[in-house]
């Protein structure tokens, strides 16, 4: 995980989705899953996280709008904007309910590096006392730390760094915590 910036609100979000939303909400008090109006913002949630996952901390093609408070736990949160993360579809399947989870926009620099030449994710002693247990939890949950599919796609970052396929800026832009653990490296 990398620190992400809180994004500014889209000009025309809290008319598209949080009014038509909480209109929807009221309509239907009986439980179903809220009407999905969030979905036409995910490109900007998407630019706002630099097409990087909020949690694997590398670019990915099509990442989906996660709600950080899930809509079962609280389905007013299903249409506030600062509710949102980008994330792989699949690390949002495995994340349940966030209480206990690292939120992607509290991590401070360097709380996070990538060992090589394993490619695990582990925490570092940058990480405040006060998160380590929210950070080590979301580590285990989303099996950031050492999940093949993440492992791979570390591989493949790096294999395309090695072979002077990308440059270090580019390893920087796509898979930041690649980039600084080959920077660590260097003389």
């Amino acid at each position: 995980m990398i620190p992400v910036p809180r994004i500014p609100e889209p000009a025309d979000f809290d008319k598209e989705c949080r009014q038509k939303g909480m209109k929807w909400l009221k309509a239907n008090p009986d439980g179903t899953r809220p009407r999905d109006f969030w979905s036409p913002f995910r490109n900007a949630l998407a630019d706002g996280f630099a097409n990087r996952c909020g949690y694997g901390a590398m670019w990915i093609a099509s990442g989906t709008v996660d709600h950080f408070v899930s809509v079962d736990a609280d389905k007013a949160q299903a249409y506030e904007w600062d509710n949102y993360r980008y994330l792989d579809n699949w690390m949002n399947s495995c994340k349940r309910n966030a209480n206990d989870l690292l939120d992607p926009f509290l991590v401070g620099d360097g709380w996070f590096e990538i060992l090589l030449p394993s490619m695990q994710l582990v925490l570092t002693d940058a990480v405040p006392p006060a998160f380590r247990q929210q950070a080590e939890t979301t580590l285990q949950r989303l099996r950031l730390r050492d999940h093949e599919t993440l492992l791979r796609q570390r591989r493949e970052w790096y294999r395309m760094y090695q072979e002077d396929k990308l440059s270090i800026d580019g390893l920087r832009e796509k898979a930041p915590l690649i980039a600084a653990a080959v920077e660590k490296q260097s003389p």
